[in-house]
């Protein structure tokens, strides 16, 4: 059912909405609600976060001269308001579809886009290089830079991460301007909101109250230092012991707040005031609810955070129908059958307890589960600590984000030959949520790692063996992939009856003849439909399960080198990773040097892939069954056919 949105109607870009008078904006708030309510309803997305802040972001954009002015959204995935408040609402029904509107900030996709984002707690370190631009270009002349804001917009969430602070106590040195707008949803830093916060947040960041301390300065600047110091931190802590905020004005800034970010008759007063404070950066507390005027949002915030489509009248997602566990479930159930018989073994998660299955690990298991925020980094190097003192961590961290603790895995945990577990979710193509979140360089990347040893389920039963494994190796690091989704639909194993897998041993899935289909990770299932194509077009084609990238079981792939006449490697990962490893392995056996054996490998693009559904994502990668297919074709001089083949 269309939503009816006449004031809506009138507003294609912010200028058009910096027309209406106030009175009129808590109206049109409530229309741009319902417009996200209802596109999300179509495309799922990130539902809870963007309804909280309706009014925060049609204050900025009413207030702020955007897109002149720099506004800087962090992670991004509570951007649907404002892709529809600036020329985007056309298109917010496609939403995460291919060709579609991203579901998070995108420079290529808008001006009003001025960083992208997917991960947290990037926006005040952006926000500062922005406004060091604007400065140093101001400088040499530019007069259009010299009014131009910088907003950067940081959820509570997004705080727990230690780049924020390092932005904040880089940002708290700079003598101009710079609004760091803290978005308080959890009600985790603030204290009681109220019309007395509010008055005094509106005093604290006017301009009569500017004055009055650009005066003191001007009238204590002749004293003695050590007076002058004590004069403001006399002011700091006064107006700390009112309105919180110390910790904020130790790093630097001017702090206001918190204030109501739900009564515009509280945040744009405010936010009028602040835009006018030039010469030091501003943090603006504001306090939100997830899911505000949703109520099925509100009360199942978890849930409906991020969201399938789902009925807008019941808020039941709509899912497809399978039989099949996911992996992420498989994992969980494995780690609690692990954790039964090892009261070592602990699960850790970076904020994303119910992503990764940690959740359910946490209800049988609380006092050995933690979840530390949005902190990879300290996560890792937390689980180090774990394994040096003889526990047992498992430390779930989706691929793309573990990225994020690179340095900690080299250097604690990798360099010191500590046995943390990692086990990393969404491997491979993600669909929706696209380039950012594709689990695409984990192989590489660890893979380069002395002392890592890296393990790839190829289905729902293998990663049964690959989390017992784990739990039960305690040489070196070891961390196992795993896509997103739902299994291959296999038989699994009993509880009590998963088997330990031989560390760096593969298995064979399929015999055959003349080619070997070497899979590594979650393509198994496409590779022996392509096996089965091979077939029907008079080629045999072995199909064996890596399960090891490092090490590698030489054994296996020497073998098969000399068995067959062409070997293919498939992975869903980037280049340089277990194909590569198999190169450099043959190439050092000598089995490429007599010409006799051709190799193929089949990984992902060597680009970044806009999302689509993943089986899109994956035709586009060209890492179907008829990819696989035409590659084994090719190699043997064949053309292959319509029916088995893709142009």
């Amino acid at each position: 059912m269309p939503v009816n949105t006449p004031l809506l109607d009138r507003v294609t870009v912010p200028s058009d909405l910096r027309k209406l008078p106030k009175s009129d904006l808590r109206q049109l708030c409530d229309e741009l609600r319902a417009e996200v309510v209802d596109a999300v309803s179509h495309t799922g997305g990130h539902l809870g976060s963007g309804l909280g802040v309706v009014e925060l972001t049609t204050a900025i954009h009413y207030v702020f001269n955007t897109p002149k002015d720099r506004l800087i959204f962090d992670v991004g995935h509570q951007c649907y308001p404002h892709k529809v408040l600036t020329g985007r609402r056309d298109r917010i029904r496609t939403l995460r579809q291919k060709d579609g509107l991203s579901g998070f900030t995108k420079r290529s996709e808008s001006e009003y886009d001025p960083f992208g984002a997917a991960h947290a707690a990037t926006s005040i370190s952006a926000a500062v290089g922005f406004a060091a631009a604007r400065d140093l270009k101001a400088e040499a002349g530019d007069k259009s830079e010299e009014d131009r804001r910088v907003i950067a917009v940081i959820g509570d969430g997004s705080m727990s991460a230690g780049m924020a602070y390092e932005a904040m106590n880089n940002a708290g040195d700079r003598a101009s301007q710079l609004t760091v707008i803290l978005n308080d949803n959890d009600m985790s830093i603030a204290p009681p909101v109220g019309a007395m916060s509010a008055y005094l947040a509106r005093a604290a960041s006017s301009g009569s109250y500017q004055g009055f301390r650009n005066l003191a300065k001007q009238l204590t600047k002749n004293l003695p230092k050590r007076v002058r110091d004590l004069a403001a931190k006399a002011e700091e802590y006064g107006r700390g012991m009112v309105t919180g905020g110390t910790l904020f004005e130790e790093l630097g800034f001017y702090y206001v707040g918190p204030i109501d970010g739900h009564n515009l008759d509280h945040l744009l007063p405010v936010l009028e005031n602040v835009k006018d404070i030039t010469d030091g950066p501003v943090l603006v507390h504001v306090v939100t609810q997830k899911g505000k005027g949703y109520q099925m949002a509100v009360d199942k915030g978890d849930k409906l955070h991020a969201v399938s489509k789902f009925d807008v009248v019941s808020g039941e997602e709509k899912k497809s129908v399978s039989n099949a566990p996911s992996y992420t479930s498989v994992f969980a159930q494995q780690l609690i059958e692990e954790a039964r018989k090892n009261e070592r073994i602990v699960g850790i998660t970076a904020a994303m307890p119910s992503g990764t299955g940690i959740d359910k690990f946490m209800k049988e298991f609380p006092d050995r589960t933690f979840d530390v925020g949005i902190a990879e980094q300290h996560a890792v190097t937390f689980a180090a600590g774990l394994a040096a003192d003889g526990m047992v961590p498992f430390a779930a961290i989706y691929s793309t984000f573990l990225q994020r603790a690179y340095d900690s895995v080299a250097h604690d945990v990798a360099l010191q030959n500590l046995p943390v577990r990692f086990a990393m979710d969404r491997a491979g193509l993600v669909g929706n949520d696209g380039a950012t979140h594709a689990g695409a360089f984990d192989t590489a990347y660890l893979g380069c790692l002395p002392n890592m040893v890296l393990m790839a389920c190829g289905d729902e039963a293998e990663l049964q063996a690959m989390t017992r494994t784990a739990a039960e190796f305690d040489e070196h690091p070891i961390a196992f992939r795993f896509p997103r989704g739902e299994g291959a639909g296999v038989e699994m194993y009993e509880a009590g009856k998963v088997p330990l897998l031989e560390i760096g041993k593969g298995r064979i899935v399929k015999e055959g003849t003349s080619v070997c289909l070497l899979n590594f990770g979650g393509r198994l299932s496409e590779v022996l439909k392509a096996s089965e194509i091979l077939g029907a077009r008079g080629l045999s084609a072995t199909v064996a399960d890596a399960r090891f990238a490092k090490p590698l079981d030489e054994d296996l792939i020497r073998r098969l080198a000399k068995e067959h006449e062409v070997l293919i490697t498939i992975e869903e990962g980037s280049i340089g990773g277990f194909g590569s490893f198999v190169l450099h392995f043959l190439a050092r056996e000598g089995l490429l040097d007599l010409g006799q054996l051709k190799v193929r490998t089949m990984h992902l693009p060597d680009r970044y892939q806009d999302q689509a559904s993943p089986k899109e994502m994956y035709e586009e990668a060209g890492l179907m069954a008829e990819d696989v297919a035409k590659q084994a074709l090719m190699a043997f001089g064949q053309e292959p056919q319509a029916a088995d083949a893709r142009a």
